[in-house]
């Protein structure tokens, strides 16, 4: 992927029912999980979902602005796709009286014409690794709270330290399961957003629903 992206905003919404289910499941453990998805309906594998070495279904969703939104990759140079409401703040701020693009809509039919969005990120998880036992280095039964988050805290830091060395890549440990599982997320975060394509705001807005 070239270490551009560029965002495509349009608005067709995708409805549809689920039923909710106990607990929570990590991408690690789709695996542990599989059967009962495959007999849920799921017709992809946990490869195609999930795969560290190889291309999957991860490398093409995004994060927007620290997780305010997601976004979905549909082509080899990064063009991105996202809900209008997600970037309704960046199609305001390039609107005009003269170029109301809020209600008129916008679309750049060459790359000169994309719109740079300041301060709009993008972010693709790279991997996911259980570092429980890393992050519990050096922790006892006899230490106190205080004691013992700080000594998880260092190790926090020195797991994400190791993870990001001489990449461009960020890093964060977070805990699961009451502080009883620890899991490291790297990911990729790329800064230059272009604006490409957003419809009118009566078809963004169709029918007067934010979350098309």
């Amino acid at each position: 992927m070239r270490n551009k992206l560029f965002v495509l905003l349009l608005s067709f919404g995708i409805s549809g029912s689920a039923l909710a289910d106990e607990g929570m499941w990590l991408l690690t453990m789709l695996n542990k999980n599989y059967k009962d998805m495959k007999s849920k309906g799921l017709r992809l594998k946990p490869k195609d979902i999930y795969d560290i070495n190889g291309s999957s279904l991860k490398d093409a969703v995004c994060t927007m602005n620290n997780g305010s939104c997601t976004a979905e990759v549909i082509s080899s140079e990064g063009l991105l796709l996202t809900n209008h409401h997600c970037g309704y703040g960046a199609i305001q701020q390039f609107s005009s009286e003269e170029n109301d693009y809020l209600t008129d809509g916008f679309w750049a039919m060459d790359k000169s014409k994309e719109l740079h969005v300041p301060g709009m990120t993008m972010t693709f998880l790279v991997r996911v690794e259980d570092v429980t036992d890393r992050a519990l280095e050096g922790v006892t039964d006899s230490d106190d709270e205080l004691t013992r988050a700080e000594k998880i805290r260092k190790n926090y830091k020195k797991i994400a330290d190791e993870a990001t060395k001489d990449t461009h890549y960020e890093a964060v440990v977070k805990p699961f399961y009451n502080g009883n599982d620890h899991y490291l997320f790297v990911n990729e975060t790329f800064k230059d957003i272009r604006l490409v394509g957003a419809p009118p705001s009566s078809v963004g807005k169709y029918g007067g629903d934010t979350d098309n």
